[in-house]
């Protein structure tokens, strides 16, 4: 396959696209060019650790192809009242950054993996200039190196992110000749855009609208309490306290899932309602998660930011047993997935709903559990081998969140699950966010072990 070939011709530049509802949904915290969601601290991360000689030359063409094939990496988004919208940007040079790490020995080298990625988490990545994705390759030794991708969250998610890993190794084997495959390029992120407004737009939405208006009757988003109220003005960063549930845990979770007929997202989101309820005294837990926003199939391979917005509303009001709780989520889970829709349009049959999220003593607990069908763990592409470099280690600063907290829990290939909860700083201390994460493990232990047992 020819670099012809990879790059399919790329698109044309396009001064004026609409935005997504998702990036229509973030203008909503829009705090200019510094902050928020559309400043330079609102990235996402993606690291492999690469074993194999590794061409710098052949890696920068290989990432540029990529911002060929894809055009959210290389899109500017306009924001202006009343007239806000996407700009679509010729392909350019990624940045690659080459750090000298030979004075680690390889002992040391894991850890060193892990902080080097929390330190390219730490910078800031302009959402003003393309590409959006940036690169950061730090070598050991001659076949041995970690490479780091960061990418402006509002141009790709965390399904994007390994879509982007899995086409840079294929577009540098490409390049260095080797006889692999590449996916002809998907529709593009505009395309997204457009068939979801028109989606949107029509009444084939009416059956989800009339779903979620009777759902969501009468309900609130919970908060979390938080160490410092908001009108205290403290100055925000985003910091992150990353936690391991362990391999005897996270089986038993997998073993629990399968009795009681759930996936493990079902498991795990029940025992954070309950150390929901437990710290808040609130039983109608109403939590926000997230769905891949991938409704099509035609858009699995496309680099983007799709996610969405899901409220999931359980109601653990008489719930005597962990199996009660579970089946209501797995209920709850159910109908909410079938009625997935923007959370813009959910939120219009609901006015009520985010009349907490800024309360001055509270803020918004999101929780996801993300398992990618393309993790790449050992995989050999050409004649490199891939494996994700795992998040263990904390940090007082890192990525963006624009408000609130996040429980992201990891589905490793090998099953075990890794916990990553980023919080507002100007929010919430670094104790309060160890402590949940250690009252969340408590009770896991002790619900999937004992599923029937009554509730404390």
């Amino acid at each position: 396959m020819s670099v012809t070939e990879i790059l399919n011709t790329p698109s044309e530049p396009v001064s004026r696209v609409p935005l997504s509802l998702n990036q229509e949904f973030l203008s909503v915290f829009d705090e200019g060019d510094d902050s928020g969601p559309f400043g330079p601290a609102y990235n996402i991360f993606y690291a492999c650790r690469v074993r194999g000689e590794v061409d710098d030359g052949t890696l920068r063409a290989a990432l540029g192809d990529v911002v060929a094939r894809h055009e959210a990496l290389r899109t500017l988004l306009v924001r202006e009242p009343g007239d806000s919208h996407q700009r679509i940007m010729p392909p350019g040079p990624v940045e690659l950054e080459v750090r000298d790490l030979s004075d680690t020995g390889a002992d040391a080298r894991d850890l060193r993996a892990s902080e080097l990625v929390n330190e390219v988490e730490s910078g800031s990545y302009s959402a003003t200039s393309v590409p959006l994705l940036r690169a950061v390759l730090g070598r050991f030794d001659s076949a041995d190196a970690v490479l780091v991708l960061a990418v402006h969250h509002t141009a790709a998610d965390a399904w994007s992110m390994h879509v982007i890993m899995r086409e840079v190794a294929l577009c540098y084997a490409v390049r260095r000749g080797h006889p692999v495959e590449l996916p002809p390029p998907p529709p593009q992120y505009r395309e997204y855009a457009a068939w979801e407004r028109e989606r949107a737009a029509s009444d084939e939405l009416d059956g989800a609208r009339a779903f979620w208006r009777e759902k969501l009757s009468g309900a609130e988003m919970l908060t979390f309490p938080t160490d410092h109220p908001r009108s205290a003005g403290l100055p925000k960063t985003t910091g992150w306290h990353r936690f391991t549930v362990g391999a005897e845990l996270s089986a038993a979770t997998r073993k629990a899932a399968a009795k009681l007929r759930c996936s493990p997202f079902m498991v795990l989101f029940a025992a954070h309602a309950i150390v929901l309820r437990r710290i808040t005294g609130i039983s109608d837990v109403v939590v926000p998660t997230f769905t891949t926003g991938r409704t099509a199939m035609r858009f699995h391979q496309t680099v983007g930011s799709f996610f969405n917005f899901v409220p999931l509303r359980t109601d653990l009001t008489g719930c005597d047993t962990f199996g009660d709780v579970a089946r209501l989520v797995r209920a709850s889970c159910l109908e909410s997935y079938a009625h997935d829709i923007p959370f813009s349009q959910i939120v219009a049959q609901a006015p009520q709903l985010m009349s907490t999220a800024a309360a001055d003593d509270g803020g918004l607990f999101l929780f996801q559990v993300f398992h990618s069908p393309f993790a790449m763990n050992g995989e050999r592409v050409g004649d490199v081998e891939y494996a994700e470099v795992p998040r263990l280690l904390s940090q007082p600063s890192g990525g963006d969140i624009p408000d609130g907290a996040l429980c992201e829990l990891n589905i490793t290939p090998a099953g075990e699950i890794i916990g990553t909860l980023g919080y507002n700083t100007n929010l919430w201390n670094p104790d309060t966010m160890a402590a949940w994460a250690s009252e969340f493990t408590t009770v896991l232990r002790a619900v999937v072990t004992t599923p029937d047992s009554p509730l404390h």
